[in-house]
């Protein structure tokens, strides 16, 4: 029997509602497209708000808590096995195309890094490396988002050998000569962008699988639309500020919230209580913004996300033409959320509201997942793994522990899990949170903290009143902090069968 390709297709700090096809403020056709022909899962999260753990959960099936990489600046260790080792003892090419994020941008004698500066920017390096990276065979990376100085490895060759040899001109000091005030219009070519280069080294591989006739796992990850709020012409005027409608808060809703929800909305902010690491806290700083500014950022990020769909599409088009639709499955997700306003927040952080737990999560596969079709049944990225493995018959590994979803994905059951865990330790104390969701009810909880956060999604969905001091609701925050540790016990690993008794 012919084994399935995978084509995983991800984004990166996608809000899970841009997609057009539910959101009549958005164009996005291609994906449109793939909800027509595929299942769209309405309820699927990450397992942690920012991309290195989630990123490493994806191809490792284990939650950041077991496969090691915690947050932003650790690195996935290199002994881990991956969905990508497993895939090519079934006879699997594999390959990544754009971001990793399995690595941080600083280097250590006792950590070093590929993915970090200056090896980043050595041209000469990635022009001899091509992988093999965590399990894949292949790999074309970059680390930027929009004109970040982070510009480098695989992408810049790229440019350089499409002519682009003034790149330099498009990208943030010191690696180029724009800098971090410019905003919006980003003169950069669409054909030198890294949307273009994404689509065009996919199509390739894809051309080159066929040749070969062998299964494949192919990752396009894209970079966008995470901030900062920046793209190509036209893209950047396609949507009028002033044409969208804008999420914000409700008066004094942090007032029964964390202490750091409260100090977001300040104009200067003392975080300092929080600080462990000496790096950044990614949220912890003023959320204050002119409306203007945030009309401005929700348009342009529209923007990014059309522009990404059609070079999506691009991808889409290659795989009907080559004739592997057919025995392909495909996956288009994000690896977090955003926040572009609600709760008068911006970006990402320690804040677990479904804007950012949540993401997109469209899953195409002719002939076994039904086609134009949505579901609320629970989706978490970290069941990523070994439900491609189940759909190319190969056994869950023990160590994975993300839920296998070929049965819900095919329709044939409502629901693989009825809950949902999402960690972020973003420091080794001090901000470090857990939450767990089932159907109606989400629960988050801190570290020898007293304080917490308990909403009812389905009286609150924009979850805007906090339950957590709620004396009448007491018994029930007691019954979820049960239902919780029993969700830790679930998700255990069990590395091998018990064979004796002894």
């Amino acid at each position: 029997m012919q084994k399935p390709n995978i084509l995983l297709i991800t984004s990166d700090q996608q809000h899970w509602d841009t997609i057009g096809a539910f959101n009549k403020e958005i164009s996005t056709p291609n994906l449109d497209r793939l909800t027509r022909e595929g299942t769209t899962f309405k309820r699927a999260y990450c397992p942690n708000p920012t991309c290195t753990p989630t990123r490493a959960s994806i191809i490792t099936g284990m939650y950041p808590s077991q496969h090691g990489a915690w947050t932003l600046g650790t690195k996935l260790p290199e002994d881990i096995p991956t969905i990508g080792d497993e895939l090519q003892k079934e006879g699997y090419q594999t390959a990544l195309i754009g971001k990793a994020h399995f690595q941080p941008i600083n280097s250590t004698d006792d950590y070093p890094s590929i993915e970090s500066m200056p090896l980043l920017h050595d041209q000469n390096y990635w022009k001899n490396f091509n992988g093999p990276y965590y399990g894949f065979q292949h790999i074309e990376l970059l680390r930027n988002h929009a004109h970040e100085h982070l510009v480098g490895q695989h992408y810049v060759n790229w440019l350089e050998e499409k002519g682009c040899m003034n790149w330099r001109d498009y990208f943030a000091e010191p690696a180029g000569k724009m800098t971090y005030d410019d905003k919006y219009n980003w003169k950069l070519p669409e054909e030198y962008h890294y949307n273009n280069w994404i689509a065009e080294r996919t199509n390739d591989l894809l051309e080159k699988y066929k040749q070969d006739e062998d299964p494949f796992f192919l990752w396009a990850s894209f970079p966008d639309p995470h901030p900062p709020y920046l793209v190509s012409e036209p893209w950047d005027r396609m949507y009028d500020p002033d044409a969208l409608s804008y999420p914000s808060g409700t008066a004094g809703e942090h007032n029964k919230n964390p202490k750091h929800f409260q100090l977001t909305q300040e104009e200067n902010p003392n975080f300092t209580a929080y600080e462990q690491t000496g790096h950044m806290l990614h949220g912890l700083h003023s959320h204050q913004l002119e409306m203007e500014e945030v009309k401005k950022n929700k348009a342009v990020y529209y923007g990014m996300v059309s522009f990404m769909d059609k070079y999506i599409g691009k991808i889409l088009d290659r795989l009907d033409e080559l004739g592997l639709s057919e025995n392909t499955i495909i996956v288009f997700t994000s690896d977090h959320g955003h926040l572009f306003g609600q709760h008068n927040m911006h970006y990402k952080g320690p804040f677990h509201y479904e804007d950012l737990l949540k993401v997109p999560f469209l899953v195409r596969y002719p002939g076994v997942v039904p086609a134009g079709e949505s579901t609320e049944a629970m989706q978490s990225l970290v069941d990523l793994a070994p439900t491609f493995l189940s759909l190319a018959s190969i056994e869950k590994p023990g160590r994975m522990t993300g839920v296998d979803q070929t049965a819900t994905w095919s329709g044939k059951t409502e629901k693989s899990r009825d809950h949902i865990i999402c960690e972020n330790r973003h420091e080794p104390t001090s901000v470090h949170l857990k939450t767990y969701v089932n159907k109606r009810y989400k629960i988050t909880l801190y570290y020898k903290q007293e304080y917490g956060e308990l909403f009812d999604l389905a009286n609150d969905p924009q979850e805007f009143e906090n339950l957590w001091d709620n004396p009448e609701y007491k018994e029930l925050k007691s019954q979820l902090l049960l239902e919780y540790a029993w969700a830790e016990l679930s998700k255990e690993p069990m590395w091998m069968p018990r064979i004796s008794h002894a």
